[in-house]
């Protein structure tokens, strides 16, 4: 008999499953769940953006593109980019297209990470950063933001982390699954924590567009100390509901993204076409649409806020994204506990915070990319098991 774990990778080996997909898992063999457990837009692509793509496939637009992407999208990814928050990147080698912002991040730590290099990643955030930092032989050094800092990282938490090994810091703001967002001066505190070091910024802006109130978001490649140093990573998922069409970008300095797009075209070797195609006619014509879906999901997020305070889950408001995360410290059970007997007792799908690092303990992510129907619903329900458990 073959040994298969004499042939697989240790290291992949070592990493642990997301802890998000438990509970997905289990759900999906129950009847009658309820979820908020999923960070993907229920609104459909909108149909400019589909009726592009369809064109195109009719028109026999299905064969490779550059292994940078199409020329036109990438300068639409600049005008946009520019428009948008005041960054510009040149289109010819400053501009990547990739299968998601999932590749851009993945393909990002692989060109600049060494074995023992030192990343530093807040958390609690998005649950990828941290195993492909293991799996490219780097070391993860987290950040523990705090509730009270609004889950944002200071400049005080930073200048802790930091040492000769550091080798890049992940943003990722707006935060999954926070919901926090970093200010232009939060940013430029960091601007000069990191001004005279050679660290790298690798800033996850994939829910760029999803943020509430007067405070919009502001790339760390706005300010003048964190430019040269700053890797963008964003895409189309979130902001344009595209989630399957599997289309991101990463913008940078063009010796870090010639060596990304090096390794992108021996892994990858171009995004899917038509997927490029529909990118276009989004960034082009659908700012209307992507604020309309913001729009709603701020009458969610207003529901969802209120829905758990009201229910003594102390919750504070989310900034960014489309998640809210409130504390479930009251209720004596670890996180994991809570969610687990949540789905059981009442067929209620949210998702533990500690599936985003050890900091999420006592809280829980229940998105509101859902109707408000179905958010009150899950409330309701939510309601009825913290009234049986008293």
């Amino acid at each position: 008999m073959i040994d298969y774990n004499k042939i697989l990778n240790n290291t992949i080996q070592d990493v642990k499953w997301s802890g998000i997909r438990k509970f997905f898992d289990i759900a999906n063999t129950m009847e009658g769940v309820i979820s908020l457990g999923v960070g993907e837009p229920d609104f459909p692509t909108p149909w400019k953006i589909r009726h592009c793509a369809i064109k195109s496939l009719e028109k026999g637009k299905t064969r490779y593109s550059s292994n940078w992407g199409l020329s036109t999208l990438r300068e639409e990814i600049s005008n946009y980019l520019t428009r948008k928050y005041n960054i510009t990147y040149s289109p010819e080698d400053e501009i990547l297209v990739t299968v998601g912002g999932s590749e851009a991040i993945d393909a990002c730590l692989r060109v600049i990470t060494d074995p023992g290099d030192e990343i530093i990643i807040p958390q609690p955030s998005y649950v990828c950063y941290e195993p492909i930092t293991q799996v490219c032989g780097g070391v993860p050094v987290i950040i523990n933001t705090k509730a009270e800092n609004d889950f944002k990282v200071t400049a005080k938490e930073l200048i802790e982390k930091i040492t000769p090994k550091t080798k890049a810091l992940i943003l990722p703001y707006p935060c999954n699954p926070t919901g926090a967002i970093m200010e232009k001066s939060d940013l430029e505190a960091l601007g000069e924590v990191l001004k005279d070091t050679n660290i790298l910024v690798i800033s996850d802006e994939i829910y760029s567009e999803l943020t509430f109130g007067e405070k919009k978001h502001v790339s760390p490649a706005s300010i003048d100390t964190l430019k040269d140093r700053t890797v963008v990573i964003n895409g189309f998922s979130k902001s344009f509901s595209m989630t399957g069409w599997r289309l991101g970008f990463v913008c940078g300095p063009e010796p870090i993204i010639s060596q990304i797009t090096k390794l992108h075209q021996f892994a990858i070797m171009c995004a899917p076409t038509t997927s490029q195609y529909a990118a276009i006619e989004a960034l082009k014509s659908c700012d209307e649409e992507v604020q309309d879906m913001l729009e709603e999901y701020d009458t969610r997020r207003k529901i969802i806020v209120k829905g758990f305070n009201d229910l003594g889950l102390s919750c504070r408001e989310p900034k960014g994204a489309f998640y809210a995360f409130p504390c479930i410290k009251s209720t004596g059970m670890t996180s994991e506990e809570f969610c687990e007997k949540l789905l059981y007792a009442k067929k209620v799908a949210v998702v533990p915070g500690t599936a985003f690092g050890d900091s999420g303990e006592g809280f829980i992510r229940a998105s509101y990319c859902y109707s408000t129907e179905h958010i009150k619903e899950a409330l309701s329900r939510i309601k009825e098991f913290l009234d049986e458990i008293k």
